[in-house]
């Protein structure tokens, strides 16, 4: 999730005077590619639109979920989480929930996304479940019926693997720690069908450069210990959005899905997704790297955003820093996001966001006016919503 124009001034280049908007049918939209091999999935990318409407379209939900799938997945997830009561919620049943779906996903051939089919097996597992209302509410599973459902679907190993960090990763729960060590993120990234890198590139005074409030960590070495291994990023899923790795190896170069969810309080989500790749990492292994880094940061939220804070503080102590620069067809349109950890003369330890954004095509300003922008801010911790944020699922997780 990166940052939109806001501001006035800046919303001038994107909304007056635009042309209507094309009108789009549900038969111009290219099908989810389902069941391939990996060289007919990268013969398949190339066909795909580029950019615009169609490309936007196409990326709802999950990669790991056909379109035919959409209805009952997102059926699942609201008994799981999204359909309780606000103040009943708890986000790790969330994730329980989607681990529930990515492992059974997982357990399946390699090039195959969920579909209508497979819900037969979840209705099985999960069916009856949602009208013991001794149990749940109506229409609701209960944190126990979610892992005795996940038993009886994926083994009885399941609840106990869920809850071990050395079986848990990448959103997976797995059988044994031999079978964590042996998994292979490529099987989701041939599915994620990647476009292009999408920096931002319209004049800088056009641009919208954006900082959020500061998030207060249990200490810096904890937050670089869970970061710098992606495969924990979904353990940090708030119920608005979730990263998950697509590559091998660490932070440099990783490539991550995020799928994200607006209207969520309403108890009925909208999923969408996006992809970014971790294209600069600074560190104090290089001084200068880090300094120059920081201070391109600082310039341009001075000279660009509007009346925006310093990203880091008087006083405090800049330690990482790398940038999030989004694919093709991302929710957002074109530009990168910033995550930055630093420290304070107290000892304290702080994580914030920094986005710079091009002006927004139209389907895109549309949709993040919706739906998007609340949710956007939330995710990044702005309003301190425990619940919706990202970085306090983070801060919560290594506390």
């Amino acid at each position: 999730m990166e940052e939109s124009p806001e501001n006035a001034s800046k919303e001038q280049h994107m909304t007056p005077q635009q042309p209507s908007p094309p009108t789009v049918t549900d038969e111009e939209l290219p099908d989810h590619l389902d069941d391939l091999d990996a060289a007919e999935v990268e013969a398949g990318q190339r066909e795909v639109p580029r950019s615009g409407p169609l490309r936007f379209a196409r990326m709802t939900g999950s990669s790991i979920a056909g379109r035919d799938a959409a209805a009952w997945v997102t059926d699942f997830l609201n008994a799981a989480y999204y359909r309780r009561a606000v103040d009943e919620r708890e986000v790790d049943d969330l994730r329980l929930a989607f681990s529930i779906l990515t492992t059974y996903w997982y357990n399946k051939d390699t090039q195959r996304r969920l579909h209508l089919s497979d819900l037969a097996a979840f209705h099985k597992a999960y069916g009856s479940e949602r009208f013991q209302t001794d149990r749940s509410a109506r229409g609701t599973l209960s944190r126990r019926q979610l892992e005795e459902g996940a038993a009886r679907l994926l083994g009885d190993w399941f609840p106990a693997a869920y809850a071990d960090d050395a079986r848990r990763g990448w959103g997976i729960a797995f059988e044994t720690v031999e079978d964590c060590d042996a998994y292979n993120p490529e099987r989701r990234h041939v599915l994620a069908r990647l476009g292009e890198l999408t920096p931002e590139s319209a004049p800088l005074e056009e641009q919208t450069w954006h900082t959020y409030p500061p998030v207060a960590m249990p200490s810096a070495e904890a937050v670089i210990g869970a970061l710098t291994k992606p495969e924990t990023w979904p353990d940090y899923a708030s119920e608005i959005g979730r990263f998950t790795p697509l590559r091998e190896g660490g932070l440099a170069g990783q490539t991550f899905e995020i799928e994200v969810a607006a209207g969520t309080d309403s108890g009925r989500p909208i999923f969408t997704r996006g992809y970014v790749t971790i294209t600069d990492l600074v560190t104090p292994d290089d001084p200068a790297a880090l300094a120059a880094w920081f201070a391109a940061l600082e310039d341009g939220l001075a000279r660009y955003g509007d009346d925006e804070p310093p990203a880091v503080p008087e006083g405090g102590t800049p330690l990482v820093g790398f940038d999030l620069t989004t694919h093709q067809g991302h929710f957002m349109g074109n530009g990168h996001n910033r995550l930055l950890l630093y420290t304070m003369p107290d000892g304290t330890a702080w994580v914030k966001a920094a986005g710079t954004w091009d002006p927004m095509p139209w389907h895109l300003d549309r949709a993040y006016r919706i739906a998007g922008r609340d949710a956007q801010h939330a995710f990044w911790g702005q309003g301190e919503v425990t619940r919706l944020s990202m970085l306090h699922q983070l801060a919560l997780a290594i506390a």
